[in-house]
């Protein structure tokens, strides 16, 4: 499958954006979904993920409350809604597919195919 990430951006604090990883070349509800990032100088970090039809959903701590991951298996795509946006989440932003055919991975070993990344940037 490949997959290829979008809506990165320039944002103020307390701002919103929507990211979008579209996905080809496979059947896409065969696989879990996630949204990992990757600050300078950082590992690369769960964000969120999201199960093949979308009844688990799994989040990082600190962005719960604030990011929504959902997926719409008809337009073989997957989303990330961040909301109330901090200048600590800061970096390049990465979807992911999950082949395995059970359970929904949370750390990136787990994940199979990767999309390219998209930048986000929150301004203080």
């Amino acid at each position: 499958v490949q997959l290829q990430a979008s809506g990165g951006g320039l944002v103020q604090a307390g701002g919103s954006l929507r990211l979008s990883c579209a996905a080809s070349g496979s059947i896409f509800s065969r696989y879990a979904m996630g949204w990992f990032r990757q600050a300078p100088g950082k590992e690369r970090e769960f964000v969120a993920a999201i199960s093949r039809l979308g009844e688990s959903i799994y989040y990082k701590d600190s962005v719960k409350g604030r990011f929504t991951i959902s997926r719409d298996n008809a337009k073989n795509t997957v989303y990330l809604q961040m909301n109330s946006l901090k200048p600590e989440d800061t970096a390049v932003y990465y979807c992911a597919a999950d082949q395995r055919p059970y359970g929904v991975g949370l750390t990136p070993h787990e994940y199979d195919y990767w999309g390219q990344g998209t930048l986000v940037t929150v301004s203080s």
